[in-house]
């Protein structure tokens, strides 16, 4: 079941590999994701010292949230994923000119996790195209359902 998508990375990106991660979350965040408070719009993916990190993400803190805690909105979380993963994901963003894009935050197994696309930035050129095979595709519809 899906909690939030990130349209914007499809818009912006060719999406060529899923992964499904993991993440470290803090016990205010779980119950905010829960309650639909999260945001992806403007996150991405960075790599340090062989570890992947979700920076960007806005997760907005319940008012009911615990008073011994500072709610961080935005700070960063780790994200889990197999070791052979990150390896071969280091190696294509390295060398391949590549980025790491959060596409889709769900639920598996009451757990919380967030789908990773490899992705290739569009140009300008490419999104007019997708824009316009979008729009045939709608008008394709209209026509099949007036008929």
């Amino acid at each position: 079941m899906s909690i939030i998508q990130n349209k914007k990375a499809f818009h912006d990106y060719f999406i060529e590999e899923k992964y499904e991660a993991g993440m470290v979350l803090e016990g205010w965040e779980v119950k905010a994701i829960r309650a639909g408070r999260a945001q992806l719009k403007e996150a991405y993916i960075v790599i340090r010292k062989e570890e992947l990190y979700l920076i960007g993400s806005h997760i907005s803190p319940l008012q009911t949230a615990s008073t011994h805690i500072l709610p961080d909105p935005v700070r960063t979380r780790k994200l889990l994923l197999h070791t052979e993963e990150i390896k071969r994901l280091i190696g294509k963003v390295e060398r391949a000119g590549y980025t790491l894009m959060p596409l889709d935050m769900h639920y598996k197994s009451g757990r919380i996790k967030l789908e990773v696309g490899l992705a290739k930035g569009k140009k300008l050129h490419d999104k007019r195209e997708s824009e316009k095979q979008k729009e045939w595709e709608r008008e394709k519809q209209r026509l099949i359902r007036s008929k």
